[in-house]
């Protein structure tokens, strides 16, 4: 399949162009499809006059704002590849991703020139471009507000990169996930179909766009259909709440991984929030543990488990609403051009109960890494991508992800999940947070460590904890330590950074 301008946009343009595409909620900006069109158009037109052809890479440096789906849309009409960066990265990390990816373009917001300036020696960006977020007098607008030029034919397929978003590094230096054309489109037809998404539809978007989840669930669907995207630049919860229950903004679509819906349920407003007009929320990115699921389902709230990666753009499987309390825990079944197996260390295809590694195939995968054969080849087998996550199936085929095959450890001979304990520890309504990792036991090779956060103006003991683990899990699964913390680090997506309490913790012994 070969088109010229794999574009979106200009359709909508065409169709609705006074439609209302991307409201700023920070700025009470509303920008139309037309008007998207042509700042997208016109940045486009700048970056060819600059020389940069099909497959150039184009750095993003910003927080939530219509800017940044000008410069995808941009991208697209030129058949560049957008590179969004990770703002909470330190100058030292995402001076390795510049390095890694060498961008032709850096557009960067102007809040992060002190970042850009501790890296411009290593930044191999050959033109920088900032811009100030409803500044008229920024470098970006002064581009943006140039004639347009008639643009060059530029035909994209499916299988051409358009974005490459790097992982969040948890494990080591983070890398690039190639991301297609097809992979995109495949991603709004999976998650677009079963989430109702259609012309209509409004999503408040808190999670940040340069991650998957906050870009392409359900952002770029919801674009896709021609809908509207409200943008805040980060998550709050109260801030959250507000809009969600504010008839005003007619919030049909939300999108949190489990640290999010589980910050808005503990705000003080929660319970009196109008969540009535919700017709469906998505939940992933990390284990949930039932508590959370169970409290927003008994506030009539649709929230729909679902299971990807960036590597599968990123809709894997979700679970329909009509099974959501039946099949709790359940992350679904694949969803429509998808295919999804469990196996064994050797690769054989395992029977519903047992708990092997989640492979997937199909259109929305990856074919593979920037700039990293090795990691390409060692990711994937018979054409099956290896998630690296363990997972079984019930006999009816519901998934459901046990934890990350890294985050498993072995206390005397047998694999303990640590979100099973987790979902254990979390069922005390003391708790706000809780995480748990396996560190070195002199006796058993491996033990459980529980980090706990404690919610305001509540106490409980550490054997408090033991007990409920004792009453609720096997023997070799309790912890033997418990650690009160005032707060979990996260990255920016809201997973618990494990490898970083794990080093603390180690450090300070």
């Amino acid at each position: 399949m070969s088109i010229k301008y794999y574009d979106w946009l200009s359709h909508h343009s065409e169709r609705r162009p006074n439609k209302i595409a991307i409201t700023d909620l920070d700025n009470g900006r509303n920008i139309a499809y037309g008007e998207l069109e042509k700042r997208a158009k016109s940045l486009a037109c700048w970056l060819n006059n600059q020389n940069i052809q099909k497959g150039d890479r184009i750095a993003i440096l910003m927080r939530n704002a219509p800017e940044f789906f000008e410069i995808q849309f941009a991208c697209h009409k030129l058949g560049a590849i957008c590179l969004p960066l990770n703002w909470r990265l330190t100058p030292v990390e995402i001076s390795y991703i510049l390095g890694d990816s060498n961008p032709s373009v850096l557009i960067y917001e102007n809040i992060f020139r002190e970042t850009i300036d501790k890296i411009s020696d290593e930044n191999s960006a050959k033109i920088s471009l900032e811009l100030g977020l409803n500044e008229p007098s920024s470098e970006y607008e002064k581009v943006i507000l140039q004639d347009s030029d008639d643009l060059p034919v530029v035909n994209s397929s499916h299988d051409d990169v358009s974005m490459i978003m790097y992982t969040s590094g948890t494990t080591g230096n983070p890398k690039g996930a190639l991301i297609t054309h097809g992979m995109t489109f495949f991603n709004c037809v999976n998650l677009g179909i079963p989430a109702l998404i259609n012309a209509n539809s409004v999503q408040f978007v808190a999670l940040p766009l340069f991650h998957t989840a906050g870009l392409n669930c359900y952002a770029n669907p919801i674009l896709h259909a021609g809908g509207k995207v409200i943008l805040s630049r980060e998550f709050d919860p109260g801030k959250t709440l507000k809009i969600i229950g504010d008839p005003s903004y007619q919030v049909t679509h939300f999108m949190g991984v489990p640290a999010v819906f589980l910050f808005m349920m503990q705000h003080p407003d929660f319970e009196r929030t109008d969540l009535s007009r919700i017709q469906q929320a998505g939940i992933g990115g990390a284990p949930c543990a039932e508590p959370i699921l169970l409290k927003w389902l008994d506030r009539g709230v649709p929230l729909v488990q679902g299971w990807g990666m960036t590597e599968t753009s990123p809709g894997g499987t979700g679970l329909d609403i009509e099974f959501a309390k039946e099949k709790i825990g359940s992350c679904g079944k694949p969803l429509l051009h998808t295919e999804i197996k469990i196996v064994d260390e050797k690769g054989k295809s395992l029977p519903h109960g047992q708990v092997g590694e989640l492979l997937i195939k199909g259109p929305n995968i990856t074919p593979g890494y920037w700039n990293n054969p090795e990691a390409t080849a060692s990711s994937f087998i018979d054409g099956w991508l290896k998630t690296g996550d363990a997972a079984k199936k019930d006999k009816d085929g519901f998934l459901y992800i046990i934890d990350r095959w890294k985050d498993m450890y072995i206390s005397g001979g047998e694999n303990v999940y640590p979100a099973e304990v987790e979902n254990i520890i979390y069922q005390l309504p003391e708790v706000a947070e809780a995480a748990v990792i396996g560190v070195p036991d002199m006796t058993w090779g491996e033990s459980g460590l529980a980090t706990v956060v404690l919610k305001p103006e509540h106490t409980l003991s550490a054997d408090q904890i033991i007990d409920q683990c004792k009453n609720n899990l096997a023997k070799f699964k309790v912890p033997k330590q418990i650690i009160f913390m005032d707060r979990l680090p996260r990255n920016a997506t809201g997973k618990v950074l494990k490898r970083q309490i794990r080093s603390s913790l180690l450090d300070s012994n």
